[in-house]
């Protein structure tokens, strides 16, 4: 079988950053800096605002509106109450000086200076302009940066009908997708997710998520409301909306963690492009990771202008690596998923976000995959059956990718697998972030072409090729 690893590279660089609010610790350290930014003068203030906007202008779009943006929040963090300690209060200061107020209490963050791997891929949802034989994607990739915190980003590019691969050209500029604190819940949302919570009923039947907590708080402190009360909580932080960005080029969205259950990484998202009733519209489950334990959440999507993010439930979310099918079989949603860390399983569920039954699809058996098995990524229809790529991880934790084939109509039944891996990390791609790895979360065909995006030592990503049909041809004959 004929595999060719292309020239293209993708690598991680320092330069892609985004702002962030600077969290700074203490209620007193904060009202210092307050006070002192409080007693400039307005010309110093004004020559400081031309400096900052001089130096840093050219690294991010809509600066001015990102420092006003960071002015508010830390209004709202002090308080009415809290402001009185300024001789002027915060709602007294002039526009340049709350800029430059927000300015002090903003940061860069480089998203990927540690690295830019795991990428997924799906067809672009806008297929015009392009040549005959042409496919547009897009791929999302795990960015890693300061303290190893994981956002998800987007690559988009061209694929020919003989493999070649056309990347398209970034901006420079990388915009964090803003949480929509606009988004309207319902209690029938929040019922869902929280059957027979109790203090549901303080609720009306519509609601924003600050306005659910600003009528809950008066009872938080209540110990027989309390848990219900946090549950709410919980649920209206982990199930939200990203504001639109529908203007903003695929190649400079960067979603970063945006609630506490995922605070320190939203790690290895897979995209699928999901096909029902004439209607499409993309998922991608990924891991969430709070610094302590880890669940899987899922990004819904129609355009890549607009995301949701929902939460998983059931006894089948226990463990990373969660793929979707790309379409119901037998009136069903399906997922390929790991449980215990060391084999693949699959599910079957009737509800997109609850999944209860799991059973085993797959063991280990040959010495490349003794250590750990899982997925990469979501299966993609073919003519002979679901074509599904594996990981398998041996010996000095060095990881391998491989495939199996599932039957049509039974996905839970093994039809074809490879007896040898179909990509290994070569000389030139052990050393990395994470050596000796190789590893992707999807693949893309195209006519007899097969794209494969892979990290390369979780430091890099690289490009490989080959025919779909050899592929199925050797599947079938093992």
């Amino acid at each position: 079988m004929r595999i060719h690893k292309t020239s293209t590279k993708l690598l991680a660089s320092a330069k892609a950053v985004i702002t962030l609010f600077l969290s700074l610790p203490g209620e007193d350290r904060i009202r210092n800096i307050v006070r002192r930014v409080g007693g400039l003068s307005e010309d110093h203030v004004r020559a400081c605002m031309e400096m900052t906007i001089e130096r840093f202008a050219n690294r991010h779009r809509s600066l001015q509106q990102t420092f006003r943006a960071h002015f508010h929040q830390l209004e709202a963090q002090l308080g009415a109450a809290s402001a009185g300690f300024l001789a002027t209060p915060l709602a007294g200061f002039s526009d340049q000086r709350k800029l430059l107020l927000g300015a002090f209490f903003t940061k860069e963050y480089s998203i990927q200076s540690a690295a830019l791997f795991n990428p997924s891929v799906v067809v672009h949802p806008d297929q015009r302009q392009l040549a005959s034989g042409e496919l547009r994607f897009v791929m999302s990739l795990r960015a890693t940066g300061e303290g190893h915190i994981s956002s998800i980003v987007f690559q988009t590019g061209v694929l020919d009908r003989k493999g070649t691969i056309r990347l398209d050209e970034p901006t420079g500029y990388f915009t964090r997708l803003q949480k929509n604190d606009a988004a309207v819940y319902s209690k029938s949302f929040i019922r869902e997710r929280a059957e027979g919570n109790a203090v549901l009923d303080l609720l009306p039947d519509s609601f924003t998520a600050k306005e659910a907590v600003e009528i809950l708080t008066a009872d938080r402190q209540d110990p027989s409301k309390k848990g219900s009360i946090e549950r709410i909580e919980e649920i209206l932080d982990t199930n939200y909306e990203l504001e639109d960005s529908a203007g903003i080029s695929f190649n400079e969205k960067v979603i970063f963690p945006s609630s506490e259950a995922e605070k320190t990484g939203m790690e290895d998202v897979r995209f699928v492009k999901f096909e029902t009733e004439g209607r499409a519209r993309y998922y991608g489950t990924y891991t969430a990771y709070d610094g302590k334990q880890i669940r899987t959440q899922l990004i819904e999507t129609e355009d890549f202008g607009s995301f949701r993010i929902r939460t998983l439930s059931g006894a089948a979310i226990a463990d990373k690596g969660m793929a979707l099918f790309p379409e119901k079989v037998n009136g069903k949603y399906v997922m390929i998923s790991r449980q215990g860390g060391e084999n693949i399983y699959i599910m079957f569920s009737e509800n997109l976000y609850r999944w209860e039954e799991f059973q085993v699809l797959m063991k280990p058996t040959y010495d490349w995959e003794l250590l750990q098995l899982g997925n990469c990524g979501s299966p993609v229809r073919t003519g002979k059956g679901w074509l599904l790529l594996t990981h398998g991880v041996g010996t000095v934790r060095t990881y391998v990718i491989s495939a199996i084939l599932l039957d049509l109509k039974d996905p839970s039944r093994i039809i074809g697998r490879l007896d040898h891996p179909l990509i290994e990390a070569d000389e030139r791609e052990r050393d990395g972030y994470v050596p000796n790895v190789v590893y992707t979360c999807g693949i893309l065909p195209h006519g007899d072409t097969l794209m494969i995006p892979y990290a390369v030592s979780d430091s890099a990503t690289g490009f490989i090729t080959l025919s779909l049909k050899e592929l199925l041809s050797q599947l079938l004959k093992s």
